[in-house]
Protein backbone atom coordinates (compact mmCIF):
# COMPACT_ATOMS: atom_id res chain seq x y z
CA UNK A 1 0.00 0.00 0.00
CA UNK A 2 2.94 2.15 1.00
CA UNK A 3 4.89 1.59 -2.55
CA UNK A 4 1.36 2.35 -4.21
CA UNK A 5 0.94 5.38 -2.43
CA UNK A 6 4.27 6.56 -3.01
CA UNK A 7 3.54 5.57 -6.97
CA UNK A 8 0.86 8.05 -7.13
CA UNK A 9 2.49 10.71 -5.13
CA UNK A 10 5.68 10.84 -7.60
CA UNK A 11 3.02 10.73 -10.61
CA UNK A 12 1.35 13.05 -9.50
CA UNK A 13 4.36 15.46 -8.51
CA UNK A 14 5.70 14.44 -12.41
CA UNK A 15 2.86 15.81 -13.93
CA UNK A 16 2.62 18.95 -11.96
CA UNK A 17 6.14 20.01 -13.23
CA UNK A 18 4.94 19.35 -16.61
CA UNK A 19 1.83 21.37 -16.80
CA UNK A 20 4.18 24.31 -15.03
CA UNK A 21 6.24 24.04 -17.67
CA UNK A 22 4.37 24.15 -20.22
CA UNK A 23 2.35 27.05 -18.82
CA UNK A 24 5.68 28.86 -18.91
CA UNK A 25 6.28 28.30 -22.16
CA UNK A 26 3.38 29.49 -23.55
CA UNK A 27 3.98 32.91 -22.18
CA UNK A 28 5.84 35.72 -24.47
CA UNK A 29 9.81 35.51 -24.46
CA UNK A 30 10.38 38.14 -26.85
CA UNK A 31 9.34 39.92 -30.19
CA UNK A 32 11.04 40.53 -33.30
CA UNK A 33 10.45 42.79 -35.91
CA UNK A 34 11.00 41.87 -40.03
CA UNK A 35 13.73 44.63 -40.33
CA UNK A 36 15.72 47.00 -37.84
CA UNK A 37 15.75 49.60 -39.75
CA UNK A 38 14.22 50.88 -43.28
CA UNK A 39 14.70 53.43 -46.08
CA UNK A 40 11.19 55.43 -47.07
CA UNK A 41 10.66 58.51 -49.54
CA UNK A 42 7.80 60.54 -48.54
CA UNK A 43 5.06 58.72 -49.88
CA UNK A 44 6.45 55.55 -50.04
CA UNK A 45 4.89 52.75 -47.63
CA UNK A 46 6.11 49.64 -46.32
CA UNK A 47 4.86 46.52 -43.81
CA UNK A 48 6.76 45.52 -40.49
CA UNK A 49 6.18 42.24 -39.49
CA UNK A 50 6.15 41.51 -35.74
CA UNK A 51 6.86 37.59 -34.90
CA UNK A 52 6.36 36.67 -31.14
CA UNK A 53 8.53 33.65 -29.30
CA UNK A 54 7.98 31.38 -28.56
CA UNK A 55 5.88 29.67 -31.47
CA UNK A 56 3.05 28.13 -28.76
CA UNK A 57 2.38 31.52 -26.75
CA UNK A 58 -1.12 31.79 -25.94
CA UNK A 59 -1.52 35.66 -26.38
CA UNK A 60 0.94 36.94 -29.54
CA UNK A 61 -1.25 40.07 -29.52
CA UNK A 62 1.03 43.01 -30.13
CA UNK A 63 0.71 47.15 -29.77
CA UNK A 64 2.09 49.25 -32.46
CA UNK A 65 3.39 52.77 -31.45
CA UNK A 66 5.86 55.78 -32.62
CA UNK A 67 6.30 58.75 -31.07
CA UNK A 68 7.06 60.51 -34.29
CA UNK A 69 3.50 60.40 -36.45
CA UNK A 70 4.22 63.49 -37.90
CA UNK A 71 6.74 61.49 -39.68
CA UNK A 72 5.49 57.89 -40.11
CA UNK A 73 1.61 56.81 -39.31
CA UNK A 74 1.87 53.23 -38.78
CA UNK A 75 -1.31 50.59 -38.00
CA UNK A 76 -0.80 47.04 -37.80
CA UNK A 77 2.41 47.34 -39.00
CA UNK A 78 1.52 49.15 -42.15
CA UNK A 79 3.86 52.24 -42.48
CA UNK A 80 3.60 55.21 -44.83
CA UNK A 81 6.24 57.84 -44.67
CA UNK A 82 4.81 61.37 -44.13
CA UNK A 83 8.01 63.52 -43.49
CA UNK A 84 11.54 63.99 -43.94
CA UNK A 85 12.96 62.70 -40.74
CA UNK A 86 13.84 59.65 -38.70
CA UNK A 87 11.13 58.23 -36.51
CA UNK A 88 11.50 54.52 -34.34
CA UNK A 89 8.47 52.11 -34.68
CA UNK A 90 7.91 50.39 -31.39
CA UNK A 91 6.17 46.97 -31.22
CA UNK A 92 4.75 45.83 -27.72
CA UNK A 93 3.64 42.49 -26.95
CA UNK A 94 0.72 42.23 -24.30
CA UNK A 95 1.54 39.90 -23.00
CA UNK A 96 5.08 40.33 -20.83
CA UNK A 97 5.30 43.96 -22.59
CA UNK A 98 8.29 42.47 -24.55
CA UNK A 99 9.37 45.66 -27.07
CA UNK A 100 11.21 45.27 -30.43
CA UNK A 101 12.14 48.82 -32.43
CA UNK A 102 12.40 49.60 -36.26
CA UNK A 103 14.22 52.85 -37.01
CA UNK A 104 12.40 54.65 -40.11
CA UNK A 105 14.38 57.10 -42.02
CA UNK A 106 12.31 59.31 -44.75
CA UNK A 107 14.12 61.34 -46.71
CA UNK A 108 12.80 63.60 -50.11
CA UNK A 109 11.57 62.05 -52.94
CA UNK A 110 14.71 62.85 -55.57
CA UNK A 111 16.92 61.25 -52.53
CA UNK A 112 18.85 57.61 -52.41
CA UNK A 113 19.34 55.57 -49.97
CA UNK A 114 23.11 55.79 -49.03
CA UNK A 115 25.17 53.19 -47.88
CA UNK A 116 28.59 54.30 -45.63
CA UNK A 117 31.90 53.94 -47.43
CA UNK A 118 34.34 53.18 -44.37
CA UNK A 119 37.56 54.46 -45.41
CA UNK A 120 40.99 52.80 -46.36
CA UNK A 121 44.02 52.05 -48.77
CA UNK A 122 43.89 50.14 -52.13
CA UNK A 123 45.57 49.95 -55.12
CA UNK A 124 43.84 51.74 -57.88
CA UNK A 125 44.23 51.21 -61.55
CA UNK A 126 44.76 47.45 -63.43
CA UNK A 127 48.22 46.17 -62.38
CA UNK A 128 50.50 44.97 -65.06
CA UNK A 129 50.54 41.31 -64.95
CA UNK A 130 46.85 41.85 -65.83
CA UNK A 131 46.39 42.18 -69.70
CA UNK A 132 43.14 42.36 -71.28
CA UNK A 133 42.74 45.13 -74.01
CA UNK A 134 42.86 48.34 -73.77
CA UNK A 135 44.33 49.20 -70.30
CA UNK A 136 46.49 51.74 -70.98
CA UNK A 137 44.47 54.45 -69.13
CA UNK A 138 44.38 52.18 -66.23
CA UNK A 139 47.96 52.31 -65.61
CA UNK A 140 49.96 52.67 -64.01
CA UNK A 141 48.63 51.12 -60.21
CA UNK A 142 48.92 53.96 -57.37
CA UNK A 143 47.96 53.53 -53.78
CA UNK A 144 45.08 55.61 -52.70
CA UNK A 145 43.75 56.21 -49.00
CA UNK A 146 40.45 57.47 -48.90
CA UNK A 147 38.55 58.96 -45.82
CA UNK A 148 34.99 57.48 -44.97
CA UNK A 149 32.02 58.35 -47.15
CA UNK A 150 28.81 57.54 -48.13
CA UNK A 151 27.49 56.72 -51.60
CA UNK A 152 23.96 55.80 -53.10
CA UNK A 153 22.67 52.23 -52.86
CA UNK A 154 21.58 52.59 -56.43
CA UNK A 155 22.08 54.68 -59.51
CA UNK A 156 19.54 57.99 -59.46
CA UNK A 157 16.07 56.33 -60.90
CA UNK A 158 13.66 58.30 -63.42
CA UNK A 159 11.49 58.56 -60.47
CA UNK A 160 14.33 60.67 -58.39
CA UNK A 161 14.83 63.03 -61.04
CA UNK A 162 11.46 63.77 -62.25
CA UNK A 163 10.75 64.44 -58.37
CA UNK A 164 13.38 67.16 -58.81
CA UNK A 165 13.51 68.12 -62.50
CA UNK A 166 9.90 67.61 -63.34
CA UNK A 167 10.86 66.12 -66.40
CA UNK A 168 12.46 62.82 -67.66
CA UNK A 169 14.80 62.39 -70.37
CA UNK A 170 15.43 59.15 -70.51
CA UNK A 171 15.63 56.95 -74.01
CA UNK A 172 13.96 54.01 -72.29
CA UNK A 173 11.23 55.10 -69.79
CA UNK A 174 10.09 53.49 -66.55
CA UNK A 175 10.02 54.66 -62.61
CA UNK A 176 12.51 51.98 -61.42
CA UNK A 177 15.00 51.98 -64.69
CA UNK A 178 18.27 54.34 -64.14
CA UNK A 179 17.85 57.96 -65.72
CA UNK A 180 19.66 58.20 -68.80
CA UNK A 181 20.34 60.52 -71.94
CA UNK A 182 22.03 62.80 -69.28
CA UNK A 183 24.74 65.19 -69.03
CA UNK A 184 27.44 65.79 -66.99
CA UNK A 185 26.14 69.32 -66.27
CA UNK A 186 22.59 67.91 -66.81
CA UNK A 187 23.87 65.53 -63.31
CA UNK A 188 25.36 68.54 -61.63
CA UNK A 189 21.97 70.81 -61.73
CA UNK A 190 20.04 67.76 -60.48
CA UNK A 191 22.16 67.58 -57.58
CA UNK A 192 22.35 71.21 -57.16
CA UNK A 193 18.27 71.29 -57.19
CA UNK A 194 18.36 68.41 -54.89
CA UNK A 195 20.40 70.05 -52.32
CA UNK A 196 18.75 73.20 -52.27
CA UNK A 197 15.00 71.30 -51.47
CA UNK A 198 16.98 69.04 -48.61
CA UNK A 199 19.47 71.43 -47.24
CA UNK A 200 22.14 68.37 -48.01
CA UNK A 201 25.46 67.98 -49.60
CA UNK A 202 25.27 65.60 -52.21
CA UNK A 203 27.56 65.17 -55.34
CA UNK A 204 29.33 63.11 -57.81
CA UNK A 205 31.55 60.48 -56.31
CA UNK A 206 35.33 60.99 -57.28
CA UNK A 207 36.44 58.63 -59.26
CA UNK A 208 38.77 56.93 -56.61
CA UNK A 209 35.80 56.83 -54.69
CA UNK A 210 33.56 55.85 -57.39
CA UNK A 211 36.69 52.46 -57.85
CA UNK A 212 36.61 52.04 -54.35
CA UNK A 213 32.86 51.13 -53.59
CA UNK A 214 32.60 49.16 -56.78
CA UNK A 215 35.75 47.11 -55.01
CA UNK A 216 33.75 46.56 -51.82
CA UNK A 217 35.91 48.90 -49.86
CA UNK A 218 37.10 47.54 -47.33
CA UNK A 219 35.28 44.51 -47.23
CA UNK A 220 36.69 43.65 -51.04
CA UNK A 221 37.20 40.51 -51.88
CA UNK A 222 39.51 41.09 -55.09
CA UNK A 223 36.95 40.65 -57.38
CA UNK A 224 37.23 41.86 -61.59
CA UNK A 225 33.39 42.72 -61.34
CA UNK A 226 32.08 44.80 -58.85
CA UNK A 227 30.97 41.63 -56.63
CA UNK A 228 31.82 39.02 -58.42
CA UNK A 229 34.56 37.40 -60.67
CA UNK A 230 30.97 36.23 -63.06
CA UNK A 231 29.67 39.37 -64.73
CA UNK A 232 26.25 37.78 -65.48
CA UNK A 233 25.54 37.07 -61.45
CA UNK A 234 26.26 41.61 -60.81
CA UNK A 235 25.72 43.57 -64.29
CA UNK A 236 23.82 43.83 -67.26
CA UNK A 237 25.87 43.70 -70.45
CA UNK A 238 25.72 43.46 -73.96
CA UNK A 239 25.22 39.16 -73.12
CA UNK A 240 22.06 39.41 -71.01
CA UNK A 241 20.44 43.02 -71.08
CA UNK A 242 18.49 42.31 -74.30
CA UNK A 243 20.13 45.67 -74.99
CA UNK A 244 18.11 47.51 -73.04
CA UNK A 245 18.85 49.23 -69.28
CA UNK A 246 17.14 47.09 -66.24
CA UNK A 247 15.46 48.41 -63.02
CA UNK A 248 18.18 49.65 -60.59
CA UNK A 249 19.14 46.87 -57.73
CA UNK A 250 17.30 44.19 -59.96
CA UNK A 251 20.62 41.54 -59.78
CA UNK A 252 23.35 40.58 -56.82
CA UNK A 253 24.55 43.52 -54.93
CA UNK A 254 28.70 44.02 -54.63
CA UNK A 255 30.47 43.10 -50.93
CA UNK A 256 29.05 46.44 -49.54
CA UNK A 257 25.37 45.98 -51.00
CA UNK A 258 25.63 48.41 -53.31
CA UNK A 259 23.76 47.89 -56.83
CA UNK A 260 24.40 48.17 -60.76
CA UNK A 261 28.24 49.38 -60.50
CA UNK A 262 29.00 46.85 -63.13
CA UNK A 263 27.63 47.28 -66.17
CA UNK A 264 23.36 48.78 -67.01
CA UNK A 265 24.46 52.41 -66.99
CA UNK A 266 27.97 54.11 -67.30
CA UNK A 267 27.72 56.34 -64.60
CA UNK A 268 29.13 59.90 -64.52
CA UNK A 269 32.10 60.88 -62.03
CA UNK A 270 32.92 64.50 -61.05
CA UNK A 271 36.89 63.96 -62.04
CA UNK A 272 37.92 65.41 -65.11
CA UNK A 273 39.60 62.13 -67.21
CA UNK A 274 44.00 62.59 -67.15
CA UNK A 275 46.36 59.80 -67.16
CA UNK A 276 47.16 57.74 -64.13
CA UNK A 277 50.36 58.90 -62.19
CA UNK A 278 52.44 56.11 -60.13
CA UNK A 279 52.31 58.53 -56.72
CA UNK A 280 50.51 57.54 -53.60
CA UNK A 281 47.45 59.98 -53.22
CA UNK A 282 44.86 60.87 -50.12
CA UNK A 283 41.50 61.65 -51.64
CA UNK A 284 42.64 62.37 -55.22
CA UNK A 285 40.05 65.18 -56.78
CA UNK A 286 41.50 64.61 -60.00
CA UNK A 287 43.16 67.44 -62.64
CA UNK A 288 41.25 70.94 -62.17
CA UNK A 289 41.14 70.89 -66.22
CA UNK A 290 40.32 68.89 -69.08
CA UNK A 291 38.20 67.97 -72.12
CA UNK A 292 36.16 65.22 -70.71
CA UNK A 293 35.00 63.62 -67.89
CA UNK A 294 35.62 60.45 -66.43
CA UNK A 295 32.88 57.82 -66.46
CA UNK A 296 32.48 54.87 -64.97
CA UNK A 297 31.36 50.77 -64.90
CA UNK A 298 29.97 50.05 -68.47
CA UNK A 299 26.51 49.61 -69.75
CA UNK A 300 24.07 47.42 -70.91
CA UNK A 301 25.21 47.98 -74.11
CA UNK A 302 28.73 47.21 -73.15
CA UNK A 303 30.80 43.75 -73.25
CA UNK A 304 32.70 42.65 -70.57
CA UNK A 305 35.78 43.95 -70.44
CA UNK A 306 34.26 47.40 -70.05
CA UNK A 307 32.56 46.71 -67.10
CA UNK A 308 35.67 45.85 -65.01
CA UNK A 309 36.23 47.52 -61.66
CA UNK A 310 39.25 49.25 -63.02
CA UNK A 311 38.08 50.48 -66.56
CA UNK A 312 37.90 54.23 -67.29
CA UNK A 313 35.97 55.72 -69.59
CA UNK A 314 36.19 59.59 -70.80
CA UNK A 315 33.18 61.34 -72.37
CA UNK A 316 32.40 64.83 -73.04
CA UNK A 317 30.71 66.34 -70.22
CA UNK A 318 27.79 68.03 -72.98
CA UNK A 319 27.08 64.26 -74.46
CA UNK A 320 24.02 62.98 -73.76
CA UNK A 321 23.76 59.04 -74.43
CA UNK A 322 20.89 56.19 -73.51
CA UNK A 323 23.51 54.28 -71.86
CA UNK A 324 25.02 57.03 -68.99
CA UNK A 325 23.19 58.41 -65.94
CA UNK A 326 24.90 58.63 -62.27
CA UNK A 327 24.83 58.14 -58.67
CA UNK A 328 25.23 60.71 -55.72
CA UNK A 329 27.52 60.84 -52.97
CA UNK A 330 26.59 62.66 -49.87
CA UNK A 331 29.22 64.74 -47.98
CA UNK A 332 28.09 64.76 -44.08
CA UNK A 333 30.57 67.34 -42.99
CA UNK A 334 30.81 69.66 -45.67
Amino acid sequence: MKKYFLKIFSVSVLLLLLTTTCTKEKHVAYVTLSKPTLTLKVGESAILTATVYPPEAINKNVIWSTGYQEIVAIENGFLTAISEGIATITVTTEDGNHTSHCIVTVIHPGESEMLMVNGGTFTMGISDNENPVHTVFERPTHQVTLTSFKIAKYPVTQKQWSAIMEENPSHFKDDNLPVENVSWYDAQTFISRLNEATGKSYRLPTEAEWEYAARGGNKSKGYKYSGSDNLDLVGWYTFNSKNISHPAGNISPNELGIYDMSGNIWEWCQDWAAEYSNKEQTNPQGPETGTCRIARGGSYRSDYLLCRVSFRNSINPNEHNSETGFRIVLVENP
